[in-house]
């Protein structure tokens, strides 16, 4: 079988591609800025990891050393003002190694879009595909438009929307037609693409068999998830901004992945032609429609199978560095709120509980104090608290946890959290737990800020009061939670 090279095998889609190649025979590499990340994802341990990012032409060429087919599967949805010199420096890079390298092959997921003038997203993922397209490698632009799939951001924006409000004021592009895609029938398409022969090459459109509105979708959400149907009002006045504003402050979509999902609505999104079929035939029995793709996904997040999630996909507003350990604070400003407690519970129980906090679980002190900074976030434009858990029971190494992202996992012993909520500073929540001297076992929760300026500072003195609430209701109820495990 081939060699195949994955840039973006960390994201959404790439993180369910890898299984998928890896299932057909191929010997897969891929690309991450940090191998460590990949500690606790199954299939981590049967590809070869580059280091890096595509916008070192050198990392770009240790990449594509040797592949058959690289897949592009990078793009700027949630980056920063600069992303088009970022996007138009990765693509060139990948383009001239793979030139260079005698790669057979590039495959890059695109995005549906409408004629004439695009926003800045849409036209620098355009222009991506221009560049690999001039390479001279053999390349296949696949342009899909909503994804639908668990843990998917379009999915994510449709059933948030529907689920908050019983009527929602919207835009008019509500009522553009939209061509949604299954998850399982994009990889579908970028999985056969490994195997065409070198004179196929260009763009071409994918969907699924439904063309519907955005009010439909919703309602068709509505139908499957067995909840009342929305009453969607189509306003004229509400700008992309306005609607982006809009999707920030109602799902868990932050405002910088918002603006370019909007965006991408503001026409009709539906396929142009159906010339992949000539190349790619569609799946054995069909693609999947719209209906069967929300059940489909309702059914994993019931399960908490989650494969992937944008959120995990997305860092937003990370600090660059770890926790610092103890005695790399010397001199440095730093706050701490640290907490222990005794417990009858046994070691397992305790970490039960440790590990299936937030999300659903809530974080067992004050939900409405916590709501409260959710909201606050989300109106500052962060990530807020509705992010929630890719499963409601188990962790990985670097899944999201409502604002937070794990950052250190030790099984059974501790469990280490780094903030992603707009905070003037870095911070992190802790929580461990070893077994007590005389049976039952000790838990250790600790609070930890490195402020940033004077900002950073008259923020910690403005919540300390509320610190003491929280964090001491926090640890009494999540022991008093593993006790009561313990008694049933």
């Amino acid at each position: 079988m081939s060699v195949v090279a994955v840039a973006g095998a960390t994201g959404y889609v790439g993180g369910r591609l890898v299984p998928l190649l890896l299932e057909r025979g191929h010997t897969v590499r891929i690309l991450t800025r940090s191998s460590a990340k990949l500690r606790d994802v199954p299939w981590s341990g049967d590809v070869e990891v580059v280091e890096g990012s595509l916008e070192d032409g050198e990392t770009a060429g240790k990449l594509v050393a040797g592949a058959d087919v690289v897949y592009y599967l990078v793009h700027s949805m949630g980056g920063d003002d600069d992303f088009e010199r970022t996007e138009r420096r990765c693509a060139l890079n990948t383009a001239t190694a793979a030139r260079t390298k005698g790669v057979g092959r590039i495959v890059y997921l695109s995005g549906l879009h409408p004629e004439g003038e695009l926003s800045r997203h849409l036209a620098s993922r355009t222009e991506v595909g221009e560049i690999l397209l001039s390479s001279g490698v053999p390349t296949l632009v696949l342009q899909a438009g909503l994804v639908i799939g668990s843990g998917s951001a379009s999915f994510e924006m449709v059933r948030h929307l529907t689920d908050v409000l019983p009527v929602m004021p919207a835009p008019r592009w509500v009522r553009n037609r939209i061509q949604p895609i299954a998850v399982r029938d994009a990889l579908h398409y970028l999985a056969e693409a490994a195997a065409l022969p070198a004179e196929v090459s260009g763009t071409y459109d994918i969907g699924g068999p439904d063309v519907l509105t955005y009010s439909e979708m919703m309602r068709g959400y509505a139908r499957m998830a067995g909840i009342r149907q929305p009453l969607v009002i189509a306003l004229p006045v509400l700008t992309p901004w306005l609607a982006a504003q809009w999707v920030n402050l109602v799902t868990p979509i932050p405002r910088n992945l918002a603006i370019p999902l909007v965006e991408s609505l503001q026409h009709d999104c539906v396929m142009r032609d159906t010339s992949i079929n000539d190349v790619i035939p569609p799946p054995e029995g069909g693609l999947t429609g719209y209906l069967r793709s929300v059940e489909l996904a309702l059914i994993k997040i019931e399960a908490g199978a989650v494969e992937t999630s944008w959120a995990t996909a997305h860092a937003v507003s990370a600090p660059a560095e770890p926790l610092p350990s103890d005695p790399e604070w010397a001199r440095r400003t730093v706050f701490t709120d640290a907490r222990q407690k005794a417990t009858t519970a046994a070691p397992d129980r305790v970490w039960e509980v440790i590990e299936g906090i937030g999300g659903e679980n809530g974080w067992y002190s004050l939900p409405l104090a916590w709501s409260v900074r959710g909201w606050m976030d989300k109106l500052a434009g962060g990530v807020g608290l509705e992010r929630g858990r890719r499963s409601r029971k188990h962790l990985q190494l670097n899944d999201v946890v409502d604002w937070w992202r794990v950052e250190v996992l030790e099984p059974g012993r501790l469990l280490r959290l780094r903030a992603e909520m707009k905070v003037p500073g870095g911070a992190w929540l802790e929580f461990g737990v070893e077994p007590g001297e005389d049976g039952g076992s000790v838990f250790r929760q600790r609070a930890v800020f490195f402020p940033r300026g004077l900002a950073g500072r008259a923020y910690w003195l403005a919540v300390l009061p509320f610190h003491g609430l929280i964090f001491k209701g926090m640890a009494d109820r999540i022991t008093a939670a593993a006790e009561l495990e313990r008694a049933a």
